[in-house]
């Protein structure tokens, strides 16, 4: 797999990492939503580079412009509920993209340590030969992207998959390294050390979606 961690190199994706963390500032849910879909642009942009482009030629109002454009059938396809903001970063800039949905969450059987992952709902164009952008704000034990792509598999076999990520822990990453094919893309914003023994990010955020949307009756 590779692993793209945008935080290697400062920038202005700091102050939104900050942001999103911060105790205090992640309490306004509207700026929250906000700062998670500024990351989703953000790592949009930086994935955009190792996309395939081809020659094209634009009229201006003055002459003919040549420049290379965006030639991926791309489909992007997002974790619910969590992942809405990410979601809408991303199709600022892939504004073309198909989009598909799909619910996952953790359901605790017995004990709150152990849980699996539920994948309910899902809406899914065909993926046969296209480009799949997976987004997932937080990569914890990484399994909810795992059975995500699983739950994918009958719509069709993407040409190329890649990953996007907000925070992730190293444990989720590298449980997705190898549980995806060696030529996906991983692109991810920051990855924390450690889970805790509930399988939550350390220091993280917190629950992306609570931030975003509000708390759930649902644990």
């Amino acid at each position: 797999m590779h692993i793209h961690n945008i935080s290697k190199e400062n920038s202005i994706l700091n102050t939104f990492i900050s942001e999103i963390r911060n105790v205090t500032i992640q309490k306004d849910s509207m700026r929250f939503r906000r700062n998670i879909e500024r990351i989703g642009e953000i790592l949009g942009y930086e994935m955009s580079k190792s996309l395939n482009y081809v020659a094209s030629t634009t009229e201006t109002p003055l002459g003919n412009c040549k420049i290379d454009l965006l030639n991926n059938d791309i489909v992007l396809c997002s974790v619910l509920r969590a992942g809405v903001p990410l979601h809408n970063g991303l199709l600022n800039y892939f504004d073309t993209a198909e989009n598909a949905f799909i619910s996952a969450y953790r359901h605790h059987k017995h004990h709150p340590e152990s849980f699996e992952i539920i994948v309910e709902y899902l809406a899914c164009p065909n993926l046969e030969n296209k480009t799949l952008i997976l987004a997932d704000p937080m990569l914890a034990t990484g399994q909810s992207m795992v059975a995500t792509f699983e739950a994918l598999k009958p719509f069709g076999t993407p040409k190329e998959v890649h990953l996007i990520s907000v925070i992730g822990a190293q444990e989720g990453v590298d449980f997705v390294k190898n549980n995806f094919d060696s030529s996906t893309h991983l692109w991810i914003a920051a990855i924390d050390d450690k889970l805790n023994d509930k399988g939550y990010i350390i220091p993280g955020l917190g629950d992306a979606g609570d931030l975003a949307f509000g708390e759930k009756l649902q644990q």
